[in-house]
C-alpha cells in the first residue's frame, strides 16, 4: 500500500510565483509567502525557489537557497519577527 492511502498527501510544492510572492501546496493546502514576510525568495533564482523538499511532519527547505520554514512560521510569520537580510 502507498503511504498516501495510508493518510493524508505530504507532498509539497511550489505552485507558482508573481511579483508579490510565492504559492506553496503542503499537505493539500495552499499557502502565499509574501516577499515582504519572506525576503529570501525576492531575488532568487526560478529554479531554486521550485526546488522545495519536505523536512519532517511540518517544515519544508529550499537546499539550493539555505532557507528552513515551519509550517507554523509560514501561517504566523508575525511570531518570528527576526530575518535575515536579503
Amino acid at each position: 500500500m502507498k503511504s498516501e492511502q495510508l493518510g493524508k498527501n505530504t507532498s509539497v510544492k511550489v505552485l507558482g510565483v508573481n511579483p508579490l510572492g510565492l504559492w506553496l501546496l503542503a499537505d493539500n493546502e495552499e499557502h502565499f509567502l509574501s516577499f515582504k514576510e519572506f525576503p529570501w525568495f525576492e531575488n532568487a533564482p526560478v529554479k531554486a525557489v521550485f526546488n522545495v523538499e519536505k523536512q519532517g511532519r511540518s517544515g519544508f527547505c529550499w537546499p539550493d537557497l539555505d532557507v528552513d520554514l515551519t509550517l507554523d512560521g509560514i501561517k504566523h510569520p508575525d511570531k518570528y519577527p527576526l530575518k535575515a537580510k536579503h
